[in-house]
């Protein structure tokens, strides 16, 4: 919860153990690896000439404002970063949690892993808690039923079960 005085920029940002650790991977393999290569690729750019006229180097000066770019959101999220406890079963839906979702319109199951946004990923099932679907689901328990609006219109889900 935000107090008064406090500014979002100063949130805790809550990672997973495994988020927490993919962000530090990542900014290391920035750090140590990409920043190298897009200062090569400036180089290599600097000798072909005329540099107004260079796609090249303006392409590679367009990489190497990413990469700094994503460095700097990586350390700022780091910063603020309170990794959450993974500790088995749980009675209500927290950032952290992985839901086994009935679908109570087609009977199919789905499975979520409620994180903060930076570790959001569809291909792994991981939503953020910002989203319509976790907002939803954040605080809810096993057994409950789920009516949730989303843009194709709404979904309703049962919870059968909440891991850590």
């Amino acid at each position: 919860m935000i107090q008064r005085g406090d500014s979002v920029k100063d949130k805790e940002i809550f990672l997973t153990k495994e988020g927490y650790e993919a962000l530090l991977k990542e900014l290391e393999d920035l750090k140590r690896n990409k920043r190298r290569e897009v200062t090569e690729k400036i180089k290599e750019a600097k000798e072909f000439g005329d540099l107004s006229e260079n796609a090249e180097y303006t392409e590679a000066k367009n990489q190497q404002a990413f990469v700094e770019g994503r460095i700097l959101t990586i350390e700022s999220i780091l910063s603020k970063a309170k990794i959450i406890e993974e500790d088995g079963y749980n009675d209500k839906v927290t950032i952290g949690s992985k839901v086994k979702l009935l679908s109570l319109l087609d009977n199919s199951i789905v499975e979520y892993h409620i994180v903060s946004s930076p570790e959001v990923n569809i291909k792994e099932n991981k939503i953020s808690d910002e989203s319509p679907v976790g907002k939803a689901l954040i605080g809810a328990g096993i057994g409950e039923v789920i009516r949730i609006k989303v843009p194709k219109g709404e979904v309703v889900f049962k919870i059968l079960e909440i891991r850590r």
